[in-house]
């Protein structure tokens, strides 16, 4: 059953001087949020997060609402770097320079 979703990646659209002064080596401010690891540095969460409620209010981490967006630039695809279940559109995004670039995962036939 599944518990748990995987944020992999954001675009930072307020606070841009404090996220650069959490990753001054980031070379755009679309790279800075650009990738788990860089999310994690640029929100300065650490394993002690792990597990966090994105959304009780009681939660040093929280997951708000943003505007909605428009269902054409929502799209989904199987997981990137995944063998396994490939047919599954298990990742989601929506048109953003901080997305990574599709790349299909598994041996090629």
């Amino acid at each position: 059953m599944p518990g748990a979703v995987l944020i992999r990646a954001g675009e930072v659209v307020t606070g841009v001087d404090i996220a650069r002064k959490l990753r001054p080596s980031a070379r755009s401010d679309a790279e800075m949020a650009k990738g788990p690891a860089r999310l994690t540095s640029t929100l300065s969460l650490t394993r002690d997060d792990n597990g966090a409620n994105l959304l009780s209010p009681d939660s040093p981490v929280r997951l708000l609402a943003g505007d909605p967006v428009p269902v054409e630039s929502i799209h989904a695809g199987p997981r990137v770097g995944v063998a396994t279940a490939m047919d599954r559109p298990w990742r989601f995004w929506i048109d953003s320079s901080a997305v990574s670039t599709y790349r299909r995962g598994g041996k090629r036939r």
